[in-house]
């Protein structure tokens, strides 16, 4: 059983989510936290991270029932053949949000330096260190997807993969 990507209709993820979880079928719909302005007051609301994808675990055998549910569109893949996501990038999107820390929605990347998160509750991780204003963000990507998740981090906790010297070296 492998995860796939599935396009769903717009701001139809929780739904789908929900009626797979029904059919016994592993699904994963991530979301984050933004604080919303209104007229009269300020919310904080939960967003998904990869608006209109749902990711779910299935085999191969399963694809026409994933497929047969309301509001899922397609499977994502190329040459009409469904193509799965590497565990590690589900992987790596669940840390970042169990995490605790902020986490939004990013650009994908396919330039940068690619660096391994060293301390901390994301000691570990590997991904694309992006600089914005004052601070650091680590960007994990998707790459089926080409879409990306981003995540604030202390520029001392960031050691490059490479060998290049970006910013401190991991000591593990």
């Amino acid at each position: 059983m492998h995860w796939f990507a599935l396009t769903v209709k717009p701001r139809h993820e929780k739904a789908v989510t929900e009626h797979l979880s029904a059919r016994s079928l592993e699904a994963y719909a991530p979301v984050y936290r933004e604080r919303r302005r209104w007229s009269d007051r300020v919310k904080t609301v939960e967003l998904p991270l990869f608006p209109r994808y749902v990711f779910c675990r299935f085999s191969f055998a399963d694809r026409l029932k994933v497929i047969g549910m309301p509001s899922v569109q397609s499977v994502v893949g190329f040459g009409g053949e469904p193509v799965p996501v590497p565990d590690e990038e589900i992987d790596a999107v669940r840390m970042l949000v169990g995490s605790g820390l902020a986490v939004a929605p990013w650009h994908y990347l396919r330039i940068g330096q690619r660096v391994r998160i060293c301390e901390g509750p994301l000691s570990g991780l590997e991904g694309i260190l992006a600089r914005e204003k004052s601070g650091y963000r680590v960007v994990i990507n998707v790459e089926l997807l080409q879409r990306g998740v981003a995540v604030e981090i202390d520029r001392n906790f960031v050691g490059t993969i490479d060998g290049a010297q970006l910013v401190l070296a991991c000591t593990s």
